[in-house]
């Protein structure tokens, strides 16, 4: 926003002043006669005509049990902020703020709530999975507690549980094995609560295909694009032949991993162990899969 304001004049050589976005600079000696460094535009940027954003804080989100509602007493700013209060005071803060706590969280429900959307954060992050699975995570397990799913439960196992369930819905291929790796859970834990969350809550689930291990099987193996792309035609062949019903979809993406690794001179070569480790199977589970290739005259 450029302006010309007749009614002011530089105090330096009575000229025009003109104001340009934070400054009133006089057009004739180039003075700033004022200055107004605070930007009282918004914030943010909106490219959605009909969106209204306001100033309202922190966006709401599931993965608290308050929706990051509250708010919190906080410990001041640093050590110069503690020693200028008196112990008569520092006591009655913190009075406050357990009281506080109290409130914010007073039933046994909210308790388990916020217990299990922390453990579901930690793993979450532990993994690197994107936060809309946190989110989903979160509100699969709040609606587990409100069907009483918990009940003689383990909550760690729901919150692990969650995780899982929500990852197979989003197509985010992730074992169970290496969802019990970080959590506080055991695979019993989490499959009885991952089975009570499918009955009861109808969970729209289906068997995860060998090609979603694929990417991320090749990455940790450091084999290169066109290796991955062979490997995705094996596993192709291997699903329409229909040869494959009930195998590890993870143990089959490293058998054609490895099947494909072999095939060609420049290509870099995998040993069965190696896919075995990165799948989390026995090597014999990567040699029954690499001879029904071989049987199809892959």
């Amino acid at each position: 926003m450029v302006g010309t304001d007749s009614s002011a004049t530089c105090p330096e050589c009575s000229g025009r002043l003109r104001e340009t976005e934070t400054e009133l600079v006089c057009e004739d000696c180039g003075l700033i006669s004022d200055e107004d460094a605070i930007d009282r535009g918004p914030e943010w940027r909106s490219f959605d005509d009909e969106t209204d954003r306001r100033r309202t804080g922190a966006p709401l989100t599931r993965s608290r049990h308050d929706r990051g509602l509250s708010t919190e007493i906080g410990y001041g700013g640093g050590s110069d902020y503690r020693s200028r209060l008196t112990g008569r005071k520092r006591r009655q803060l913190a009075r406050l703020r357990r009281e506080h706590n109290r409130a914010r969280i007073s039933t046994k429900a909210d308790q388990n709530q916020v217990y299990g959307f922390t453990e579901i954060r930690r793993v979450n992050a532990l993994l690197s999975l994107p936060d809309s699975v946190r989110e989903q995570a979160c509100a699969l397990f709040e609606s587990a507690q409100s069907e009483g799913l918990l009940q003689g439960r383990s909550i760690e196992g729901f919150a692990a549980a969650a995780i899982y369930a929500t990852c197979r819905t989003n197509s985010f291929a992730r074992t169970i094995d290496e969802i019990t790796s970080v959590a506080r859970a055991d695979d019993a834990e989490l499959k009885a609560a991952y089975d009570a969350l499918n009955r009861d809550l109808g969970l729209p689930t289906g068997p995860i295909e060998p090609t979603q291990y694929l990417p991320r099987y090749a990455t940790k193996l450091e084999l290169e694009t066109a290796v991955e792309r062979r490997a995705r035609e094996h596993v192709e062949a291997l699903l329409e032949s229909g040869t494959i019903g009930g195998r590890n979809p993870s143990g089959v993406a490293a058998a054609c991993l490895y099947r494909a690794a072999g095939e060609r001179e420049e290509w870099s070569s995998i040993t069965q162990t190696d896919a075995a480790t990165v799948a989390d199977v026995a090597p014999a589970t990567i040699r029954s899969t690499v001879t029904t290739l071989e049987d199809l005259g892959r």
